[in-house]
């Protein structure tokens, strides 16, 4: 800890809690409740797994549906034990209170049938785990569910389907007979956007937009299910689609529709079916549904067990809606008009998607799981690792899009029922570093959209896209936060992928958006905006403030290095002027002695302005330019102390005594980062909105500064202060929400990972580096760049100093590595060799040591390779510094 931040005994959790880590995240009991953890590909929608083991949440159908659930859809299993009673229950834990219903508790969700006496849910995106208990059955019983999550691989990461593996173990001394059985509803047809279907949920298998629906038995030589369609809609109706139920278990029984028979014959002769021999009535013959109704179909896998052994029965559900349309603009160009889903053309229906994923399970499986195990060994605590991968979840709910041209777009959350506030909104994305590390090749595409779409001639950009892209252009005032962030991105993605074609082609629509500046907001060319600035908040800045002056001042400095890198030098060498003018001038109008502040006139603006309050995102910009390594833009000693007082006057460790009047994310004994304070007065009568709120974004971004900062443990007590709000009891963990349910902007969540590692790369200069903030003695992370992922790690021991990075995909060209000992540990680094594990080639003859100081005093070693050295998949590279320990 250093010494200017608050001691330990000031925050509101010990060290242990801060530092804890390896410690799985379990969930049981009310902490069931919220759990919907979200299963599906990049584009594709997901349905998810609820803790208790229920599928909720069937947002499949190109659109948000929270809350929409399909009845009779369950898993449930039936055992026999060897001279013993037959036993049948729902493979969920019992429901949860409150019972609610003017009929009772609605018959599709099947409540009055048996269920097993608990669950324990683990989740470690992007693998579920659920843990049943129950003392009937003969059976220990567990699921494991997911989707192929591959980063870099967006084709294999965006796959239409959810996997369940259900295990099995006899825990008895005689042999035991079961069956495992999923069922599903038929849902094509459903509309979860219809006034209807607002007004009254599906409740059973009657709904007057079903009809003509058909259940067919497929059966090929790895593989076979239930595939439902339906014959009402024409193959271009956004409603026209497939879901395919399957398995590879050879062993087998199937209902193609249960009974049609009485008020709830469905569900009885299911049950009175299945709960009596575990057995199905395999009937092949495949029939059309009456108007206004559809059918559920059971599958079911069946194993004997002998006493002890262990058996895994694995489903796959897959789903094909190709008709992605505009359902939320109103411009006539764009209202209703077909965008296509990427994975359409690719496969060409659900039995198709199928295929491929059971071909390539093997493969697919692994890879995700070499990302899952790579990403949970990080030698990080715990409730970073939590806030880190459950956020990365974002990119595959409905917040995203990928669509039939190969263009990624995304609204910044999802409504109930809708997509909110559409689409590729710039200022919101700007906190967003998952998508940008993991699935480059699609974060590549925003920036074309950005450029290429809704850069005017002028340099105005648009910060929203509609779509189909080029149809019409957002008629709004640009966005001062949303363009200057988009030139800071453009840099991150070039320094990520070393593509200079990508970057030759944009760069002259980026000019155009950088200078666009110097005809609005910064007309003398000092380096500081000031005029009207629309915003994040929804409103517009008026006059000199450093959140809007800092995003400027990083995206001179990102231009000043693209056109450096493009011959631009004229241009570079401009930018690098109004940059150290700008810098200057901004610390000296706005520097009050604690933070950075607002300076407008309140005879002129009335409203929405924060003026002498303390901004949580004052030094936006400047956590951008850690991220992408452009150094400080403000004096150093001056950020810290703003961060500091960030930290102490904005983080309220209890909320019970704070009035906030406006939407509420954080209340009662909850602790929460709120957006602006107030802290020597001066509170406008009517603030900026939204500055009594809790965003978790903004917490994530400011959390990770502190951390680059060197405030490690008030970065971890905001991390952790937030994922104890998102315990599964009183919120989602994969679901933080702000302006809509799965908010992009907490994405930002990855860049906790970038701060603790101290994480540095560049593909044009092949350079990587590492400074780990915590535990030097022993650390490991994974890393991702835009051509490969692996797991760095370092050891310091004896007399040595080791370091490793091992490539696990992609492969990885290095010429230069930065190292950072601390000071504490140091001595002179006498000798150094490096190796590749591939060749064992010593290649101590041919490197060159650089050593100067970091920012905290450290030693920062620059091990030059003398030649590119090209690690691939499976190979790595090791440093041994030797006499740089006591």
């Amino acid at each position: 800890m250093t010494k200017d931040s608050k001691t330990l005994s000031d925050l509101p959790y010990s060290q242990s809690e801060l530092f804890s880590m390896g410690k799985r995240r379990v969930y049981e009991g009310v902490s069931l409740r919220e759990i919907a953890f979200p299963l599906g590909g990049i584009g594709t929608g997901t349905v998810s797994l609820g803790g208790r083991g229920e599928l909720r949440d069937w947002e499949i159908f190109n659109r948000p549906a929270k809350g929409a659930s399909l009845p009779y859809t369950f898993f449930a299993i039936w055992a026999k034990q060897q001279d013993g009673k037959p036993i049948a229950k729902v493979l969920e834990s019992r429901l949860l209170p409150p019972y609610r219903g003017s009929h009772g508790i609605p018959t599709g969700q099947a409540p009055g049938l048996p269920r097993m006496s608990g669950a324990r849910f683990i989740g470690e995106y992007p693998l579920a785990r659920i843990e049943f208990t129950d003392d009937d059955l003969p059976l220990e019983v567990s699921l494991e569910a997911f989707n192929p999550f591959i980063p870099l691989d967006s084709k294999d990461s965006g796959l239409p389907v959810a996997i369940f593996h259900f295990t099995l173990k006899n825990m008895t001394s005689r042999y035991v007979e079961t069956t495992v059985a999923a069922n599903l509803l038929n849902p094509i047809g459903y509309d979860p956007g219809s006034p209807l279907v607002k007004e009254f949920e599906v409740q059973n298998r009657r709904f007057q937009f079903f009809g003509l629906n058909l259940n067919e038995f497929i059966q090929e030589t790895s593989f076979a299910g239930i595939l439902m369609t339906s014959h009402k809609y024409p193959a271009e109706d956004p409603k026209s689609g497939s879901l395919f139920l399957s398995s590879t278990w050879k062993d087998i029984t199937y209902s193609l529709r249960w009974p049609r028979e009485g008020w709830w014959g469905d569900l009885q002769g299911f049950w009175d079916d299945f709960s009596t021999d575990g057995l199905l009535d395999n009937n092949p013959t495949a029939e059309l549904s009456p108007d206004g109704e559809t059918d559920v179909g059971s599958l079911g896998l069946r194993a004997r067990l002998a006493p002890g052994e262990t058996v895994t029965l694995p489903f796959i559900i897959a789903w094909y809606f190709p008709n992605l349309t505009n359902y939320w603009n109103q411009e006539p160009a764009a209202r209703g008009k077909r965008l296509g889903t990427y994975y359409s053309t690719i496969f060409e229906d659900a039995v198709d998607v199928t295929r491929y994923t059971v071909s390539n399970l093997k493969r697919l499986e692994g890879e995700t799981r070499k990302f899952h195990d790579a990403l949970f060994s990080s030698t990080l605590p715990d409730p970073v690792l939590d806030a880190v991968s459950s956020q990365c979840s974002i990119i595959r709910t409905p917040t995203c899009i990928w669509t039939q041209d190969g263009s990624f777009h995304a609204f910044e959350g999802c409504h109930d029922r809708a997509g909110c506030c559409p689409m590729n909104c710039t200022h919101v994305w700007n906190y967003e570093q998952a998508l940008a590390h993991l699935f480059p090749d699609l974060e590549r595409t925003m920036r074309y959209t950005d450029f290429k779409v809704n850069t005017l001639d002028s340099g105005h950009m648009a910060f929203r896209t509609i779509l189909p892209a080029g149809c019409c252009t957002w008629n709004f005032k640009p966005a001062a936060d949303g363009q200057m962030g988009c030139i800071m991105k453009l840099y991150r993605e070039w320094k990520l992928s070393g593509d200079i074609g990508f970057l030759k082609s944009l760069w002259p629509d980026a000019k155009k958006a950088l200078e666009f500046v110097w005809t609005s907001w910064d007309q003398d060319r000092d380096g500081v905006i000031e005029g009207e600035q629309h915003n994040t908040y929804d409103i517009e800045f008026y006059g000199p403030n450093s959140m809007m002056g800092s995003l400027y001042l990083g995206a001179l400095r990102a231009a000043e290095e693209m056109a450096q890198a493009l011959g631009d030098t004229e241009a570079a060498l401009e930018y690098r002027k109004v940059f150290e003018k700008g810098s200057k001038r901004l610390d000296e109008q706005l520097w009050n002695g604690e933070y950075y502040i607002q300076r407008y006139d309140p005879e002129q603006v009335k409203r929405y302005q924060y003026g002498e309050g303390c901004l949580s995102d004052q030094l936006l910009g400047q956590w951008f330019a850690e991220v992408v390594g452009l150094g400080y833009l403000l004096p150093r000693d001056k950020v810290r102390q703003a961060l500091k007082s960030i930290f102490n006057y904005n983080w309220k460790r209890d909320l019970r005594d704070f009035a906030n009047c406006q939407r509420v994310y954080a209340l009662d004994n909850e602790k929460g980062l709120v957006v602006c304070s107030w802290p020597k007065g001066g509170r406008p009568e009517i603030p900026l909105p939204y500055c009594d709120e809790v965003w978790t974004g903004i917490e994530y971004q400011v959390a990770a500064h502190l951390i680059y900062e060197g405030f490690v443990e008030e970065g971890l007590a905001i991390v952790k202060g937030v994922r104890d709000r998102y315990d599964g009891e009183k919120r989602n963990p994969w679901d933080e929400v702000e302006c809509g349910h799965h908010y992009a902007r907490a994405m930002a969540s990855w860049s906790l990972l970038l701060a603790l590692s101290g994480y540095e790369y560049s593909a044009p200069e092949m350079q990587i580096g590492f400074a780990p903030r915590i535990s030097p003695e022993h650390f490991q992370c994974l890393f991702t760049t835009g051509s490969a992922w692996g797991i760095f790690s370092q050891e310091l021991k004896d007399c040595h100093f080791m370091m490793k990075i091992e490539a696990l995909y992609g492969e990885l060209k290095l010429r230069r590595i930065h190292v950072s000992i601390p000071r504490a540990l140091q001595e002179d680094v006498t000798t150094a060799q490096v190796s590749r594990a591939a060749e064992d080639e010593d290649r101590a003859s041919s490197i060159s040591i650089q050593k100067d100081s970091d920012r905290f005093g450290n030693t920062r070693v620059a091990i030059d390779l003398g030649k590119p050295v090209l690690i691939k998949c499976g190979e790595r590279i090791e440093v041994n510094l030797v006499g740089a320990l006591k």
